[in-house]
């Protein structure tokens, strides 16, 4: 079972609310999102539009479908399968570190949407860094030996005195 960390438990919370625009309820992280309710509200202000209907209330069954139908919208915003929390994760309690490692990871994936101005979760996204090198750039660095061919200007183990003891000095 994972370790939780209540700190980005905390930090994810405040992120929904401020994406919101409204504070949420108080109580514990994982029964504040239990039915789905708060995270299908969530990804519809991310893309509108992503999930048409939200069950308020009902059955259990009922219930979990707000959260299928959340894990369906953010694989379509974005979001990569492995990353996406299982339905009982949540619901059963099973798995509250992996609920909050998805809501964290989408929060970071807003930052690739450019029409989202809203907040976002987490360090900057690194950019695509492509570089292009001439053919004599590349050529040059054939004559060069780099210090994993074997050579390294003399340096050895002698005197090591063999694996497993200490280094004298």
């Amino acid at each position: 079972m994972s370790k939780r960390n209540k700190e980005v438990e905390a930090e994810v919370l405040d992120w929904i609310s401020k994406v919101l625009g409204e504070p949420l309820p108080k109580g514990e992280f994982e029964d504040i999102l239990k039915d789905g309710i708060i995270l299908c509200n969530l990804i519809n202000n991310l893309a509108p539009g992503s999930v048409k209907k939200i069950a308020t209330k009902g059955t259990n069954f009922q219930l979990m479908e707000n959260i299928q139908r959340f894990q369906a919208a953010v694989k379509a915003y974005g979001l990569p399968q492995e990353e996406i929390f299982q339905t009982a994760d949540l619901f059963e309690k099973r798995n509250v570190a992996q609920v909050a490692l998805s809501l964290f990871s989408l929060g970071r994936l807003t930052q690739k949407h450019p029409e989202w101005n809203g907040p976002t979760l987490g360090p900057k996204m690194a950019e695509k860094n492509e570089r292009s090198f001439t053919e004599d750039q590349l050529r040059a660095s054939e004559g060069h030996l780099g210090l994993q061919m074997g050579y390294n200007k003399g340096a050895s183990q002698s005197g090591h005195g063999g694996f497993g003891n200490t280094r004298h000095m």
